[in-house]
């Protein structure tokens, strides 16, 4: 049973279902006795019998060889093989090529491209004892795009360099394998891109959790050597060639993603809550910029009968039936990512781009430890999403947070938000909250000193201190064994709280009390500024019973 989110649990009532599923999928394969020196002259030795022919020369001839096989291969059987060029996008010129025949199975495109690799420097000097040395940086050579149809994962991708020791990259997308699955219950779905838009989201739920368990690692092993034995390195070796020189790739996860996809009841509910969440999140998460690509211009209201209304199209970007706002948080070299997809979806992916980012290992077999840990970032940041969307003052919060507190044996200062760093402080923390794994102090130092506009003022030290006077109000916590702290939800709610009423409240009433707006109200007036309106005429009213000059 997946564990539920804040987010979830706070709009259950207004969801259909929802499903988690993993995304893309990229493996890299490579030959271990290849990435080194004295390994690949033991694996040379293996494949002809000495090191007598290893040198420059034979090299080139092995990489052209592959080349002239793949070309040869692709003319007799009539697969189109085409060279890209620099920035060409190769996934859509992939989908132009993709077979009609719901039955087809195997090769049916080969691009090629150049990519940096490893490339195998060889120099004998005078002992004539063949000494390698890896090129650097990596050169740019040949790299062959091998385009599938899987009977179980549907459309995969095998990249492989022409030169030994022939690494390759394998791309599949999860959510083929669950449709495919889903077809074969007779599961009724409907697909959009890479994601569900419709269907039985709790039977694709049930699917995608069997794919998440720990014998992924086997079924991601078993489809890569499926093809790339057969269908990739026989290029460059022979079935004999590679049994003699004990040629065998080992595979690890290089990038992932992961998605928790929310089924709202309405399109017009979906509308309303998304962008309530981005206009009150936007600033406080710091979202620098929110990428929009037009469709409709709104998701069709459903009348009692269940029917959508007729809508009227815009403009269509990216083959896309509405509009899709992406909210995305980069965290070095993982992503957070927020958008709506279809008439009724919500998609929430958590994306790491390296493996190694997630400190859990990278080879296949950690790929369920990588998957719960994607997971722990999707939830976290839809706990975090939340708190800072439907923030609220506990009571007496407004007392006690200037007032002194004590972390062990130390005695600190309170909180007062009336001060500018310790406002800016606050801002940085709930910037910080969605950073998978927590925060430093001298990340928050770099935040606070980026929000403020200065370049070094605010430093580490400082930032150690502000953060031990958190810690003090349970605001955010240490994570264990780490220098790292995250932030509590209540800390979030509180703190989002506080610089909302100050900021979006108290400031904005006070500045516009004395200057009361006469005359009509401008027709595009937005009802924030008419609420303001109201609050500042009975606010002067106030005042004046109370004899207060504002």
């Amino acid at each position: 049973m997946k564990e539920n989110d804040d987010f979830c649990s706070y709009y259950q009532e207004m969801l259909e279902g929802r499903y988690d599923c993993v995304d893309r999928i990229v493996l890299n394969g490579y030959f271990p006795l290849g990435h080194s020196g004295g390994g690949f002259r033991t694996w040379w030795r293996y494949l002809t019998g000495s090191d007598e022919t290893l040198d420059q020369e034979h090299l080139l001839r092995m990489a052209g060889r592959f080349s002239r096989r793949v070309h040869a291969y692709a003319k007799a059987n009539a697969i189109p093989l085409i060279h890209c060029s620099s920035g060409e996008r190769k996934h859509r010129l992939a989908e132009k090529h993709l077979p009609q025949d719901p039955n087809f199975c195997g090769l049916f495109l080969i691009l090629a491209a150049k990519a940096p690799a490893l490339v195998w420097k060889v120099d004998r000097g005078k002992s004539g004892v063949a000494h390698l040395e890896a090129q650097k940086p990596w050169p740019y050579v040949n790299h062959y795009h091998f385009h599938f149809i899987d009977k179980e994962w549907g459309h995969l991708t095998i990249k492989m360099s022409s030169h030994p020791p022939f690494a390759v990259q394998v791309m599949l997308n999860a959510h083929e394998w669950v449709e495919r699955q889903a077809r074969k219950e007779t599961v009724s779905l409907q697909k959009e891109g890479n994601c569900f838009v419709g269907g039985s989201f709790q039977a694709l739920d049930r699917i995608a959790d069997t794919l998440c368990e720990n014998h992924i690692a086997g079924r991601l092993t078993e489809v890569c050597e499926r093809w790339v034995y057969s269908s990739c390195l026989c290029f460059a070796l022979d079935v004999e060639e590679q049994r003699r020189s004990r040629f065998h790739y080992r595979f690890s996860g290089y990038q992932l993603e992961y998605s928790r996809n929310l089924l709202f009841k309405r399109g017009a509910t979906l509308d309303e809550v998304y962008q309530g969440v981005i206009e009150r999140s936007r600033r406080l998460l710091d979202v620098d910029k929110i990428k929009t690509l037009f469709g409709c211009k709104k998701r069709p209201h459903r009348t009692s009968g269940g029917v959508p209304r007729a809508v009227r199209l815009e403009r269509i970007v990216d083959d896309s039936l509405h509009d899709i706002t992406v909210l995305k948080l980069h965290f070095g070299r993982m992503t957070l990512k927020i958008y709506d997809k279809g008439e009724r979806v919500l998609r929430v992916e958590a994306i790491v781009h390296n493996a190694k980012d997630l400190r859990c290992g990278s080879l296949v077999e950690k790929v369920p430890i990588m998957l719960g840990k994607l997971q722990r970032m999707v939830i976290d940041f839809l706990n975090v999403l939340q708190a800072a969307h439907a923030s609220f003052l506990e009571e007496g919060l407004l007392d006690s947070l200037p007032q002194p507190t004590r972390l062990g044996s130390r005695r600190l200062a309170g909180i007062d938000l009336q001060k500018a760093r310790m406002r800016t402080v606050s801002q940085a923390v709930i910037a910080l909250a969605a950073q998978p794994g927590g925060f430093t102090a001298r990340e928050l130092a770099g935040k606070v000193n980026q929000l403020s506009g200065t370049q070094a003022e605010y430093t580490p030290r400082r930032a150690a201190y502000d953060l031990s006077k958190l810690r003090g109000k349970n605001l955010i916590q240490s994570v264990p064994a780490t220098r790292r702290y995250r932030v509590q939800l209540p800390g979030i709610r509180g703190l989002a709280g506080m610089l909302v009423l100050r900021e979006k409240v108290i400031r904005p009433v006070l500045a516009g009390i004395c200057r009361p707006r006469l005359g009509r109200l401008p027709k595009t007036l937005h009802s924030l500024d008419l609420h303001y309106q109201n609050l500042q005429s009975e606010m002067l009213l106030t005042l004046r019973d109370l004899a207060l000059a504002a």
